[in-house]
């Protein structure tokens, strides 16, 4: 177990999780209006760019430092009245946590977390530097701008604000910034969940990133996906063994050639239809709004043709009314010439809520005889219930900012920290909102060339979320 790391007393931090936006007499209640000011409009704009030039690049196997954007979050949750605490398992791989002290002891308390790394960025390939930060047109770009420093930034944003106005939320509200997200977790909020479930002590809930952006799905047609569930990791690692030899002679147990045919297989394999409860929910609903009747019971059902009549809203869930084993990395051989006596293989595998059986019963098979397979990486698969006051709060919060769009209920096609947060019996919700204009590709900004997210989206983000966390 890690040690508590000092925090610097120059920046006002003591080291312990406690602490309220406002503890004086006069505290507004949760129901007050807005806190948004603009100086709350101005910051999230400024830590987004700031924190995006702080690089934290994580280029998985442990190379990584978060530090010095933990330091920073740190020093702005100190400015808001908190007492944030950092966290190492590792040097130098940082998280922070802190407590907001709601009004109504008997809720549950409610986590809102976020990744400070990111993925890399090679700076030739962008229009303007990676961590630049720079803000260009009403725009701030840079890696991370989506993923996810801009709901670090608006979460900062927030909590000051509700400090300069004297704002408490109902509920507790614990907020943790972790490392290592982009990779396994393990010094992030792996490390949180296992050797620090102190911390979130009464969470019942918790939101973060991958939801409540605004998809354009057709003229007059924007949808509001909210996160209520995740497949499960399953990378795997698979290795052929065979008959080394020399590559002039017959060879039927050549290795490289019992994997390449396993590979293939498992890359060709269309996985069944699964329709768990939030993918479900989705299809009912963008059904009724494209004017589709539906009936999901019916024997001769085809979930691909319905897709079809979705239009670009189909994006949402065809990644997730399956299984999926995508091939992704090939090792075998040291010279031309000579056979190599094993091959590996890694696969990227996600696995819908309750597929585990057939996950594994169909890898197997495909895998056959000559080629074993074994997880390389797990985590479990999520869902979230869609008809919780909870959902319905952040529903709420979303049309209450933007009347005309439509929330829908989503399944993740990948996975976030909620995963790690689930062990404690935490019910993760995909929330970071954010109002885009038409043709701005969110998905695609995801770990892509050119990251940037608009100034307005984050104003946006900031009001919905001080809404939804004032009431939640």
């Amino acid at each position: 177990m890690a040690d508590v790391i000092p925090s610097d007393p120059s920046q006002g931090l003591s080291g312990h999780v406690a602490g309220t936006a406002a503890e004086s007499a006069g505290t507004l209640a949760a129901g007050a209006e807005s806190a948004v000011d603009g100086a709350a409009l101005d910051e999230v704009v400024a830590f987004t760019s700031e924190l995006i030039r702080i690089d934290t690049t994580n280029r998985g196997g442990g190379d990584c430092r978060e530090r010095p954007a933990a330091e920073y979050v740190a020093e702005r949750l100190a400015g808001a009245g908190l007492d944030p605490v950092l966290l190492e398992r590792t040097p130098g791989r940082t998280n922070v946590v802190a407590r907001i002290a709601g009004t109504d002891p008997s809720a549950g308390a409610l986590l809102v977390h976020g990744h400070l790394d990111v993925v890399p960025a090679e700076p030739a390939d962008w229009t303007v530097h990676p961590f630049s930060g720079e803000v260009r047109d009403g725009v701030v770009w840079g890696r991370g701008a989506v993923d996810m420093k801009n709901m670090d930034a608006m979460v900062l944003a927030v909590v000051r604000a509700w400090q300069r106005a004297g704002i408490r939320p109902r509920r507790d509200i614990v907020i943790a910034y972790t490392a290592d997200e982009e990779a396994s977790a393990a010094d992030g909020s792996g490390f949180l969940a296992d050797s620090h479930p102190e911390l979130f002590e009464g969470c019942t809930e918790g939101i973060s990133e991958s939801g409540a952006f605004s998809f354009h799905a057709g003229p007059g047609m924007t949808l509001y996906p909210i996160g209520a569930g995740e497949r499960g990791t399953a990378w795997l690692k698979l290795t052929a063994h065979g008959r080394a030899g020399h590559g002039s002679k017959v060879n039927r147990s050549n290795a490289v050639t019992r994997l390449a045919e396993a590979i293939a297989r498992i890359g060709a394999h269309q996985w069944p239809v699964r329709l768990i409860p939030t993918v479900r929910a989705a299809l009912s609903e963008l059904a009724a709004l494209h004017g589709i009747a539906l009936d999901l019971d019916a024997p001769d059902l085809d979930v691909d043709a319905l897709l079809d009549k979705l239009g670009r809203a189909a994006l949402l869930v065809e990644p997730v009314v399956r299984n999926s084993t995508n091939p992704t990395m090939l090792d075998a051989g040291y010279k031309i010439n000579v056979i190599p006596g094993h091959a590996t293989a890694f696969v990227d595998g996600r696995m819908l809520p309750g597929g585990d059986d057939e996950f594994r019963d169909t890898l197997d098979r495909l895998t056959g005889p000559d080629v074993d397979w074994e997880f390389h990486h797990r985590e479990v698969a999520l869902e979230a219930p869609v008809d919780s006051p909870t959902y319905a709060g952040l529903r709420a919060a979303v049309e209450r900012f933007d009347p005309d769009g439509h929330v829908v209920p989503f399944c993740m096609s990948g996975g976030t920290d909620a995963k790690q947060f689930s062990r404690l019996g935490i019910t993760g919700y995909g929330f970071s909102p954010l109002k885009l204009p038409e043709g701005y590709d969110y998905g695609a900004m995801f770990h892509g060339v050119d990251e940037r997210v608009p100034v307005e989206g984050l104003h946006f983000g900031v009001r919905v979320l001080d809404h939804f966390l004032k009431s939640a």
